[in-house]
């Protein structure tokens, strides 16, 4: 899900808009390719009230290819403009939620990640419903990110080496449906990319056993409570932070310096 604080100028696709808006010469390539078809499907507004106009042109083809020229860049310009604003939801499950919030706090890019539940049949469970079993939720980090600053496979590539998606239903000691292994995605663009990442990984025989991550829509997601947010960074010396949160942070640093917003 891309999100925007600004109202976009144009009606052009929220996925032009992010390929528009990264620094390397083949995102802009196919940001070209996507703006002429999204023009010839009359999707940008501008484009289709100057096509009104300039139909009594003589010359409308010449017109036209100057027009077309001038407002892929107004919409580069646009979108550089308000590049550092556009966000992306992703919703993972991997184990406790302290541990992947306490990761994922730390990578750049990441604006927000709140802990919470999802994907179960109650609505707003309590962490002690949760913990019973009886909910279907999964403990999760709903985590908010800048699209031109990370990419939602980079996301993934983290979280798949900071927890073990080959034990169903556990992490290490943590044992229940509420520490399952999920993507739940927010929309079907994320879907195709997490299957996409998944099955690079099943290919390329990174673990020993077959991943059983879920790939689902993300429902009945709530926020967990206040004294979940946050945990590890308010209870570094609590038993389960240094033994558990503790050495995933450490992991994450080893494998992903690069990506530390430190």
């Amino acid at each position: 899900m891309l999100v925007s604080q600004r109202v976009q100028p144009t009606n052009c696709s929220p996925s032009l808009y992010t390929c528009l808006a990264r620094p390397d010469s083949g995102a802009r390539a196919l940001a070209l390719r996507m703006y002429y078809i999204e023009v010839s499907n009359g999707m940008c507004p501008v484009v289709g009230n100057y096509r009104r106009g300039a139909t009594q042109r003589s010359t409308l083809g010449l017109a036209k290819f100057r027009f077309l020229k001038f407002h892929f860049a107004y919409l580069v310009a646009i979108a550089l403009a308000y590049r550092t604003v556009m966000t992306e939801v992703i919703t993972l499950g991997g184990g406790c939620f302290w541990c992947l919030e306490a990761v994922f706090v730390r990578v750049k890019g990441v604006t927000d990640v709140e802990s919470g539940y999802s994907n179960g049949h109650v609505v707003k469970p309590s962490y002690r419903q949760v913990c019973s079993g009886n909910t279907g939720h999964a403990e999760v980090v709903k985590v908010t990110f800048k699209t031109s600053e990370i990419t939602l496979k980079e996301i993934l590539d983290i979280f798949f080496v900071i927890h073990d998606p080959t034990t169903p239903n556990c992490q290490g000691n943590d044992v229940g449906t509420q520490y399952r292994s999920g993507i739940y995605y927010h929309t079907p663009e994320q879907k195709t990319v997490a299957e996409a990442v998944i099955a690079e990984l099943t290919q390329s025989k990174q673990f020993s056993g077959p991943i059983v991550t879920e790939v689902l829509p993300v429902s009945s997601y709530s926020a967990a409570e206040d004294y979940h947010q946050d945990y590890y960074a308010n209870n570094p010396g609590q038993g389960y932070c240094k033994a558990v949160v503790g050495p995933k942070v450490a992991k994450f640093r080893k494998h992903f310096a690069s990506k530390l917003n430190e």
